[in-house]
């Protein structure tokens, strides 16, 4: 990318200040992260957690149109994928095959987890960073504090394209 479009879209926060936690500089082409620390480290949390969710969807999408046939003949359900075999989205249709008790479960899933982060960014006070919320059930944190700046920077950066390629998912199968 050129030097020259990266600092036209550097917002006011970006050239101001360094976010030590995982980039030497913030970039915000649109000011989202705001004019203070708070709102930047706000945004940064809200970018993990899309992160996170665009990278488990990334897998979940094609393995759902794979094997919702096979799984839901197994054991006797209705298939949800929409007549022309693609997951069922709000672009393609399809959502009102899903059973109301699944977006239940989801919604109070979502709200213990929230809550959880909650709790250890309470715990954590001044010292918690976006994301760290103490699980890590397959060990990929490294101890050090140089293997843990990069292995932020890894998963934001395989986040941010992680919802680019959802993005194209959602682009493919609505046309």
């Amino acid at each position: 990318m050129a030097p020259w479009l990266v600092m036209l879209a550097l917002s006011k926060c970006a050239k101001s200040k360094q976010d030590s936690r995982s980039h030497k500089l913030a970039f915000s082409p649109f000011g989202f992260a705001g004019n203070d620390k708070a709102t930047l480290e706000y945004m940064r949390e809200a970018e993990v957690k899309h992160s996170r969710l665009a990278m488990l969807a990334v897998v979940g999408w094609p393995l759902a149109e794979l094997f919702d046939k096979p799984i839901a003949d197994a054991a006797g359900l209705p298939t949800a994928l929409t007549k022309t075999g693609a997951s069922p989205s709000i672009l393609n249709g399809g959502l009102e095959k899903i059973d109301a008790a699944y977006w239940a479960a989801v919604a109070i899933l979502g709200a213990i987890i929230e809550i959880e982060r909650m709790k250890v960014m309470e715990a954590k006070g001044k010292s918690y960073v976006a994301g760290d919320v103490g699980f890590d059930p397959l060990g990929f944190m490294p101890k050090d504090e140089g293997g843990k700046k990069e292995m932020r920077t890894k998963e934001l950066k395989h986040g941010r394209l992680a919802m680019m390629a959802i993005l194209g998912f959602v682009v493919q199968e609505a046309l």
